[in-house]
């Protein structure tokens, strides 16, 4: 498998977790700061005899390889690989010879006796595909982002996970694990900019289905005019059907592989939305505990069938969440959109960034930086004493927890989970072209049946997430 992904490595220590949805901030969190320890009751213990995790890992090239290397840094038993591309394969064998390799995922995930937990790294219109099968198992698993293709294969994997609390899940969500987003989320919940009701997302990255002109001035990875008519010769070492997986069959095509020129395909992700959604919507979710949101509604170009545009924006409205937080508005913007405040010149114009608007003044924050606004306001301003711990980084928040050794990781599936939904739901907006009201109980749109055809699709045979 491929999992090519430019998810950022911080600098800075990483995240630390929550011991449920909602209530981990001012419980769990506060009670480890207090205590100063990541000490958590032993749900669940690694079943090697020597406290070695023995982990499987599905996708090892990209940012699969990058988890090959943590498992061996945090000193853990790497069991079994697997990646359709024999040359990642080679070169994850060569740091794990003891390993057992599979090129098929599917018959990995029918020997896990021996195995207390797996990584899934590979493209990800095969996530839910080395997921469900994992915890069905009773498995811990750890996913790169987003979780799942489509929304009705995270909501099956959001409730597998529900049905067994006592596994670890983790969505890698790095910068989750920054010291930055954790002094945000403080700033936030400690209302020092008042009460949220307005929330801007953006990104400057265009990759997808754009002109040719556009994609000079975006210096895309990889221009694609349209749907390839033509195939083109499999790479030496690529199983290409494995690959293509539960997807319709297509001919290989440079437009597809290697990563991340996969994501921008409807087939086989999402765009920027569902990946860099990860990363940047990720921060107001968890400042503003938000879930499942009331209205969506989208705007760009008109839809490609194949292809997920490289500019668009998306609008979602949230109900009230307890007393302490109004109902609010968020809006995404990738490629070439931006906020009007920001084309305004109103605040700092940032190539990307998350912008709070309170009620006494606004927060606007990147991955390593933010700042509070108008700047003159909040001059000498002192921000609340640290109260979320810092954590030993997203892999190794995921280990501990697995072993008993540490809280529930942060992002797992009941978190990420609503959080990679939403960001789908832009998607379906875009495509279907009307505002959606969202019954996310029922998975309906009650004024937009129409547009339920983007929740999910059909598998080519042999492949289903039946149990």
């Amino acid at each position: 498998m491929n999992s090519s992904d430019d998810s950022p490595t911080p600098s800075q220590p990483a995240a630390s977790s929550p011991a449920s949805r909602r209530g981990f901030i001012k419980t769990g969190v506060g009670a480890l700061a207090a205590t100063g320890t990541f000490g958590f009751p032993a749900i669940t213990r690694s079943q090697s005899p020597n406290s070695k995790l023995g982990v499987a890992l599905i996708g090892v090239g990209g940012r699969g390889g990058s988890h090959v290397a943590a498992m061996l840094d945090l000193k853990e038993d790497i069991i079994a690989l697997c990646d359709v591309n024999e040359n990642h394969l080679g070169a994850a064998l060569q740091k794990a010879p003891k390993a057992r390799s599979h090129a098929d995922f599917r018959d990995l995930l029918g020997k896990l006796e021996d195995i207390d937990a797996v990584i899934v790294s590979s493209t990800e219109h095969t996530h839910a595909f080395g997921i469900l099968p994992a915890l069905r198992a009773n498995k811990h698993v750890y996913s790169e982002k987003p979780l799942t293709r489509d929304v009705r294969e995270c909501r099956m994997i959001i409730e597998e996970a529900a049905r067994r609390p006592q596994l670890m899940t983790q969505m890698g969500t790095q910068i989750h694990a920054s010291e930055n987003y954790r002094r945000v989320v403080e700033l936030i919940e400690s209302g020092a900019i008042g009460k949220v009701t307005e929330c801007h997302v953006w990104v400057s990255r265009a990759w997808g289905w754009q002109t040719e002109e556009q994609a000079k001035t975006n210096k895309d990875i990889i221009y694609t005019p349209d749907t390839p008519k033509q195939g083109m010769p499999v790479p030496a070492g690529l199983n290409w059907d494995l690959w293509i997986g539960p997807a319709p069959y297509r001919d290989f095509h440079e437009y597809y592989f290697p990563g991340p020129r996969w994501y921008r395909w409807w087939d086989f992700g999402n765009g920027t939305m569902s990946d860099l959604g990860s990363h940047r919507n990720d921060l107001p979710f968890w400042a503003l505990k938000l879930d499942a949101p009331l209205t969506i509604e989208a705007g760009g170009p008109p839809p490609h069938p194949d292809i997920a545009p490289a500019s668009m924006w998306a609008r979602y409205t949230y109900g009230a969440r307890g007393a302490d937080l109004p109902p609010l508005t968020l809006t995404w913007y990738q490629g070439t959109e931006k906020p009007d405040i920001w084309h305004q010149g109103k605040i700092p114009t940032w190539g990307d960034g998350v912008l709070f608007i309170g009620e006494e003044g606004m927060l606007l924050a990147d991955y390593g930086k933010y700042v509070l606004l108008p700047e003159q306001k909040f001059a000498g301003f002192q921000p609340p004493k640290p109260y979320i711990p810092p954590s030993p980084g997203q892999q190794a928040e995921w280990v501990l927890a697995c072993k008993g050794e540490g809280p529930k990781p942060l992002c797992h599936f009941g978190y990420s989970g609503p959080l990679t939904e939403a960001n789908h739901l832009g998607n379906v907006a875009y495509r279907a072209g009307k505002k959606l009201e969202w019954d996310s109980k029922n998975l309906k749109f009650p004024n937009a049946p129409d547009a339920e055809k983007f929740l999910g699709r059909s598998y080519r045979a042999g492949w289903s997430l039946e149990a």
